[in-house]
């Protein structure tokens, strides 16, 4: 796992895995609930993606899931996003990047 940050649509997303299943966005969620105290408090779930708002730090957030393009954390204002909220995906970004790699040696030596 590499974390990418992009700003193409007008916000910054970032991606926490391109090249995942639905299995790590369980895990990653799971990461966000435990460790952040994240209450995802609107999921949309369709065929192939999920999305699920959540607020952080008063942010709100969504995290992305999507058969072809994995894992992604953007703002829910998208473009509209004030510069706090863009700041606020990157923060998260980080922190799960460093709680994705322990959990992956963790798998890894077991």
């Amino acid at each position: 796992m590499s974390l990418t940050l992009r700003t193409d649509f007008g916000c910054t997303e970032a991606v926490i895995d391109d090249d995942c299943g639905l299995k790590r966005f369980y895990e990653v969620a799971n990461i966000l609930s435990d460790d952040l105290d994240v209450n995802f408090n609107h999921k949309t779930d369709d065929f192939d993606s999920l999305m699920w708002d959540f607020s952080f730090k008063g942010h709100v957030l969504t995290l992305h899931y999507n058969i072809y393009t994995g894992i992604s954390i953007y703002p829910r204002k998208f473009r509209e996003a004030p510069r706090k909220d863009n700041d606020a995906v990157v923060e998260v970004a980080r922190f799960l990047e460093g709680k994705l790699l322990i959990h992956t040696a963790n798998r890894l030596a077991s």
